[in-house]
């Protein structure tokens, strides 16, 4: 690679002292608290290393000092040498936290997701999407070891990787660095934000299912939504990361156990699959696969993972930390979306909690139980977003006191309830979350990133494959965006 390519002027390029051709690629940002998160959706870690880490785009980035010359007369340099982490996760930590970070509260749309697909075609189409999502996490990570030796730094975010990719491919691209890299942190904001206005639907639904048969009443939806936000508002406000800590395990746990006695009601008195359809109309599949995306990718989880791995090669190989957690999670959402689809069939809910009997309290206070665990990581999920927005508003506006934070948050947590409120159907919101943001961000962008960084080295391949690869996963991505929103647009439209 010509090094001249690494030359150019770019905010995130530093000269190595002089005795580097290529220069490091060296993020600018602010020191950020120490301390962790998970989500039921996303799982974002970060752990303050020696040297400074950055909390944007659901990544962390260790920042090492350049490597001294007797490095570079060792030959290739090798990233993972150079991570300084105080606490690197073995392999089994890696793949806890891959089930952990990638079951979430997606599991409970799978069934309404088979409903638009039947049960043979959805789980078809259940490890078909799997496998395309578990390839794409992939060539992200392969793209990312290969930047960082390119760029020699120790590992990279994912909104870096696409930056890096764009500075180190053909020159004509050089200049959409920058472009790239606010693509994929402008799709994290909104991806995180929807699904924080897809817990406000999906906690008001639960809620309000066992307020009315309590009190026979009938209560508008959006009125249950309105009742949360003073909730929401001072629970946001806490900034650091410790606090949130506790609220993630009650979270854990609450769902965990709901999970248990949903599945005690589901594999009651199951009916013959010859009840069911086993392929439906080809017009309901968009919903499907927009509402199956939503639930399977956990693309922001990734680069957390491996950057903070003691064996980081372990990750993609095989059969590797990736391939054997992906599975099991692919198996676990095929069989719970198989499972409540037959026992549910055509009035399933969007959230299969829903449709647990309302007149037994077991099955109330498994609805309880997920709302409460669902607005509790509506905080944690929360944080994720605001770290990169007021990360750019402070860099643009001077935007640094503690009370100008304040209002942003609270003028946010407002939005996404009047989003919610705008929108209540949550069958239609989380399809419509999956297809815009999911799509984007595990499919496409990916398949560009990938396609970028081998451009010229080693290049497309023989009869052009890699070119051919990754044009069908971005024409998939592109496919599944445009008629996953537009078929759950009209879901919206018709109303709840």
């Amino acid at each position: 690679m010509a090094s001249n390519k690494f030359e150019r002027k770019n905010e995130t390029l530093a000269p190595l002292h002089g005795y580097m051709k290529k220069p490091q690629l060296i993020p600018q940002f602010e020191n950020q608290k120490k301390g962790g998160v998970d989500t039921i959706m996303t799982n974002y870690k970060s752990e303050k290393n020696d040297v400074p880490v950055t909390l944007a785009n659901g990544s962390t980035v260790p920042l090492v000092e350049a490597p001294g010359k007797s490095d570079l007369e060792l030959g290739e340099y090798n990233p993972f040498d150079h991570r300084k982490l105080e606490h690197p996760t073995s392999d089994l930590d890696t793949l806890i936290h891959l089930l952990k970070g990638s079951l979430g509260s997606g599991i409970l749309a799978m069934p309404v997701a088979f409903a638009n697909a039947g049960l043979a075609f959805g789980l078809f189409a259940t490890f078909t999407i799997g496998f395309i999502c578990t390839y794409c996490v992939h060539i992200l990570v392969r793209s990312a070891h290969e930047l960082c030796k390119r760029t020699r730094v120790p590992s990279l975010g994912f909104a870096e990787v696409a930056e890096a990719a764009f500075l180190a491919g053909p020159q004509s691209l050089n200049k959409w660095s920058r472009f790239a890299k606010a693509m994929i942190n402008l799709f994290l904001v909104i991806d995180l934000l929807g699904c924080c206005c897809v817990y406000i639907v999906f906690v008001s639904k639960n809620i309000k299912q066992v307020v009315d048969h309590h009190s026979s009443s009938d209560i508008d939806l959006r009125l249950y939504m309105a009742v949360l936000l003073p909730l929401l508002i001072p629970i946001n406000l806490i900034r650091n990361l410790k606090y949130l800590a506790p609220f993630s395990m009650v979270a854990n746990i609450l769902v965990a156990t709901g999970m248990g006695i949903t599945f005690y009601y589901i594999f009651i008195d199951l009916p013959e699959i010859s009840t069911r359809p086993t392929i439906v109309s080809f017009d309901k599949w968009p919903m499907f696969f927009g509402t199956a995306i939503f639930a399977l990718e956990g693309i922001g989880v990734v680069m957390p993972l491996e950057n903070n791995m003691k064996t980081p090669t372990h990750f993609i190989g095989c059969p590797g930390v990736l391939n054997t957690g992906m599975f099991f999670v692919v198996l676990l959402y095929a069989s719970v979306g198989f499972f409540g689809f037959l026992k549910y069939g055509e009035f399933t809910e969007p959230s299969i909690t829903l449709n647990l009997p309302q007149d037994e309290i077991l099955a109330q206070c498994v609805k309880i139980m997920i709302a409460v665990a669902i607005f509790f990581t509506y905080s944690l999920q929360f944080y994720v977003p605001m770290e990169i927005i007021m990360k750019n508003l402070k860099q643009r506006f001077g935007m640094r006191s503690t009370l100008g934070e304040y209002l942003i948050r609270s003028v946010i947590v407002i939005g996404t309830v009047g989003v919610a409120i705008a929108v209540p159907n949550l069958g239609g919101f989380i399809s419509l979350v999956g297809a815009v943001c999911l799509s984007t961000l595990g499919l496409i962008f990916p398949a560009v990133i990938d396609l970028v960084t081998f451009y010229e080295d080693p290049g497309l391949g023989k009869y052009n494959w890699r070119l051919w690869k990754n044009t069908f996963l971005i024409v998939f991505g592109l496919i599944g965006f445009i008629t996953g929103s537009y078929v759950s647009l009209g879901e919206i439209f018709k109303g709840d």
